[in-house]
C-alpha cells in the first residue's frame, strides 16, 4: 500500500483541555490517540481483545497545536505467539489542511488475551 492510499485508523482535534504550559497538545493525549488506534489494529488482527505491554520506540518530532487535525496511522509490523509490535505513525493537518507534519511515531507492543486475560496464541496465518 503507498502513502496515497493509506487511511488512518483514526482522525480527532485536540481541545482547549489538551493544552499544555506552552501552548502545544500534552504528550499524554497524543499517546493515549496511539494507544487507541494501535489497540484497534492489533484486536482486528488477533481477532479477540489485546493489552499494550510496552512501548518500545517513542518519539515526538513536532508539537501538535489547537486546531490541527490528527490522522492516526497504524499496523502490524511483526507478530510472535502471543504478540505483536504496532507501528504507529502520527500526522497533523494544519492551516485548514494545506500543511502536513509527521509529528510522533512509535512501535507498541501488544499481547492477545484469552477470557481468563491470560495470554494466548495469535493465529499466524491471518
Amino acid at each position: 500500500m503507498t502513502d496515497l492510499e493509506r487511511v488512518p485508523i483514526l482522525r480527532v482535534m485536540p481541545g482547549p483541555t489538551d493544552i499544555n504550559a506552552n501552548g502545544h497538545i500534552f504528550g499524554g493525549w497524543v499517546l493515549s490517540q496511539m494507544d487507541i488506534a494501535a489497540g484497534i489494529v492489533a484486536s482486528r488482527r488477533s481477532r479477540g481483545p489485546v493489552a499494550t505491554v510496552a512501548i518500545e520506540a517513542m518519539e515526538f518530532i513536532a508539537p501538535i497545536h489547537l486546531r490541527d487535525l490528527i490522522s492516526v496511522y497504524a499496523h502490524v509490523e511483526r507478530v510472535g505467539r502471543t504478540s505483536m509490535g504496532v507501528r504507529i505513525e502520527v500526522i497533523a493537518q494544519r492551516d485548514l489542511g494545506a500543511t502536513e507534519v509527521k509529528v510522533t511515531e512509535g512501535l507498541f507492543t501488544f499481547v492477545a488475551l484469552d477470557a481468563d486475560n491470560r495470554p494466548r496464541p495469535i493465529d499466524t496465518q491471518a
